[in-house]
């Protein structure tokens, strides 16, 4: 909560700097929101030095803390940066939406696509587990019924196939209830857009990838969370080991290993722990 340093807040309407008293979000969150607000509204302009972080504090009656964390939280979007010295200065930038600034800055780099498929299979792993404990009974119907449209669809057909599978994942995503993890889903797609096209090869790849499917939906259905994030992670890792071998393969590539599933661990003869009976 806002700390109460003095008797009286101002309203909203009085004092643009005042943050609401009815928000449950954490402290800096707000100081982040009513930072970026005031950004927006051209308060500070872009190129403008913010207020220094003591007299933030004051303004927003928090502590200091706080105002730095939420600051930071703003410098990650591209909102504000700092100079060592000067202190923190609004983006020339700022104006624009932060998923815009970090998707210009993906699409300008040349990532492996190893390195997407990783993140992919992170984020999505994540967002079915998520979605096992959150997804309405609405969303699991509908995640159920995409999982059997895509089984159902012509495995000829490469753009049907890719249009069902992006409606399936994509409804796993929606159903996380993640925004920031839908933000970072949708960066990632149109990265590994080209892979996922070419990876329907065959009658046999497609029926593969819709008995995954429907292994997500009713783990998902059954609100299994451990079951949802392997069934994905076990989804996502047969196209990944793919991508693997093939860039493995070609001439100049480094020769990483392939990541795997398994929760298996071999102790061998070492002791999980050390019996304190026999001690001293």
């Amino acid at each position: 909560m806002v700390a109460d340093e003095q008797d009286a807040t101002p309203s909203e309407d009085d004092d643009p700097w005042t943050l609401p008293d009815t928000s449950r979000k954490p402290v800096p969150d707000m100081v982040a929101d009513r930072v970026l607000e005031l950004v927006r509204a051209g308060v500070i302009p872009p190129g403008d030095r913010l207020p220094t972080e003591p007299e933030l504090a004051r303004r927003f009656r928090v502590a200091r803390s706080s105002v730095r964390s939420g600051l930071q939280r703003l410098q990650a979007q591209g909102v504000v940066e700092v100079e060592r010295g000067r202190g923190w200065f609004v983006s020339a930038s700022s104006s624009r939406d932060a998923a815009e600034l970090m998707q210009e800055r993906m699409a300008s780099r040349d990532f492996d696509i190893r390195d997407v498929m990783e993140v992919r299979i992170a984020l999505e792993g994540a967002a079915a587990g998520l979605a096992a404990t959150r997804a309405s009974g609405g969303q699991r119907d509908d995640i159920l019924k995409l999982s059997k449209i895509d089984q159902a669809t012509d495995p000829n057909d490469s753009a049907a196939l890719l249009a069902a599978d992006e409606e399936f994942h994509g409804a796993v995503i929606e159903a996380a209830g993640n925004e920031y993890l839908k933000a970072l889903y949708e960066m990632v797609t149109p990265l590994v857009a080209d892979w996922r096209q070419r990876s329907f090869t065959s009658a046999h790849v497609h029926d593969r990838s819709a008995l995954d499917h429907m292994q997500i939906a009713v783990q998902i259905r059954r609100q299994d969370e451990n079951g949802a994030r392997l069934a994905m992670s076990g989804h996502l890792l047969g196209l990944y080991t793919g991508v693997a071998r093939a860039r493995g393969a070609e001439p100049g590539s480094d020769d990483r290993p392939i990541a795997g599933l398994s929760s298996y661990v071999d102790v061998g003869d070492d002791p999980m722990y050390e019996d304190d009976s026999t001690a001293g």
